[in-house]
């Protein structure tokens, strides 16, 4: 029985269609969540296969094996299909939310993940599509159950077995680390290969173990002072976002792709090398109450940074009055192709709109709240209608749901709260053509 073989991660999408494609699909997220394991009260139960190692030169997160905490790490699955193993988009636009996995769109990247040892199967397990799994045999326990390891999550699973369709709690584990597993204060030793034969197991989220430090940035390859793409790791609770401070404001960062850990920043000042940037963790909370790191992009880069991983040494400050570790102040680049203003919370707000860049089949809008009343805003929502047959693609520091034409969003945990004349940003990608919102509205 040999266990699930892949193909590099990164072979459905290199690099430099990666770059080329950035302005269309690489996107920054807070609102998808997946399947919600939390880490309480109860554990979830899934089949789990091994892998050799990550693609090169990144892992589906966005980072070398290299620069991992641990070389105890594991894959979730990108899709949640049963009995469809068909190609998708990739990553998972808003109007196909049902078929996302628990890597979320690689919101679940960075974050550890507790993993206990449960049956075996006597059967065939080998992910054959429209097959059960173990078939012509059962599970059952051994003197392997209740061994545990923590992992991170490092890589995507997006291949069309069903290990990694059929079921939404598959975990696809380092395979070195399979013997390393803990029963009784020892590793297994020799629960691989004789008594694998891809098991069951229970996991859950955890924090990371024995956390001390703080996070590691690394720019990646072909990063350059036009092009300055970040890897963001070393975290306690994983990353759902950055925030940079450009221009006078705080906007949220594009996420790479669906590669968690990697975000397109900006510098202080347009055509510069000098960032700042906050990062937002998996529970929505501005890490370390706010902390701004300050970084250049490394001299060893000159042009373009030509290692897979360039580390950046930085410098950590406090949260300013113009940096609040609560709210984002920011104001819209561009101007503004529609507003309105309502109530939210206990104050005023209103809403401004405008295009940041467009092109063939889709446009990106940001939205910019302003709390325009007297009194402080603990909550904003916004709700418009498109004009015509627009989809959401993705959407970035807000939750957003679109019925049909109706969109309504809602402010994330991290930006809800401004007080008068203080601003937030969020924004989306919309496939379709670029027509004026219909009544939008702030409230």
């Amino acid at each position: 029985m040999r266990a699930r073989r892949r193909m590099s991660t990164r072979a459905w999408m290199s690099l430099g269609a990666a770059l080329s494609a950035f302005a269309l699909v690489l996107s920054f997220q807070l609102v998808a969540r997946a399947l919600d394991v939390t880490g309480d009260p109860t554990p979830v139960t899934g089949n789990a296969t091994w892998f050799s190692s990550l693609g090169a030169p990144y892992g589906g997160c966005g980072l070398p094996q290299a620069q991992l905490d641990t070389q105890n790490f594991l894959a979730l699955n990108v899709f949640n299909t049963p009995g469809d193993y068909g190609g998708f988009t990739r990553p998972i636009p808003a109007s196909a939310a049902s078929t996302m996995g628990m890597f979320d769109n690689g919101l679940n990247c960075g974050r550890y993940v507790q993993v206990t040892v449960g049956d075996y199967c006597s059967g065939t397990n080998d992910g054959a599509q429209n097959e059960p799994f173990c078939r012509n045999g059962s599970w059952g326990p051994d003197a392997y159950n209740g061994a545990t390891l923590t992992f991170v999550v490092a890589d995507s699973c997006g291949d069309s077995n069903a290990w990694c369709r059929d079921d939404p709690y598959h975990v696809d584990l380092a395979q070195g680390s399979l013997n390393q597993f803990a029963l009784n204060g020892k590793a297994v030793g020799d629960m691989y290969p004789n008594h694998w034969n891809n098991r069951q197991v229970s996991w859950q989220f955890v924090p990371a173990p024995d956390y001390t430090g703080d996070i590691n940035i690394g720019f990646l390859q072909s990063a350059q002072v036009y092009w300055p793409a970040i890897a963001v790791s070393h975290l306690p609770n994983g990353i759902h976002g950055i925030r940079y401070y450009s221009a006078g404001s705080w906007q949220g960062a594009r996420m790479n792709s669906d590669m968690g850990d990697d975000y397109i920043i900006a510098p202080t000042v347009a055509g510069g090398s000098q960032y700042q940037i906050q990062v937002v963790d998996a529970s929505d909370n501005l890490l370390n109450g706010g902390r701004i790191y300050s970084f250049s992009l490394p001299a060893s880069c000159g042009s373009s940074c030509g290692q897979a991983y360039t580390a950046a040494t930085y410098t950590t400050s406090a949260p300013t009055s113009a940096s609040p570790s609560t709210s984002a102040s920011a104001s819209a680049s561009a101007s503004p192709s529609a507003s309105a203003s309502g109530t939210a919370g206990t104050g005023a707000c209103t809403v401004a709109t405008s295009v940041v860049s467009s092109w063939t089949g889709g446009y990106q809008l940001q939205f910019t709240v302003t709390d325009s009343g007297t009194s402080a805003i603990s909550a904003w929502k916004v709700g418009f209608s498109f004009a015509g047959a627009q989809t959401i693609a993705n959407s970035w520091n807000a939750t957003v749901t679109q019925s049909g034409a109706a969109v309504s969003a809602t402010s994330a945990a991290y930006n809800g709260s401004l007080t008068p004349g203080t601003s937030t940003t969020w924004g989306m990608v919309v496939n379709g053509s670029d027509q004026p919102l219909v009544d939008p509205v702030c409230g």
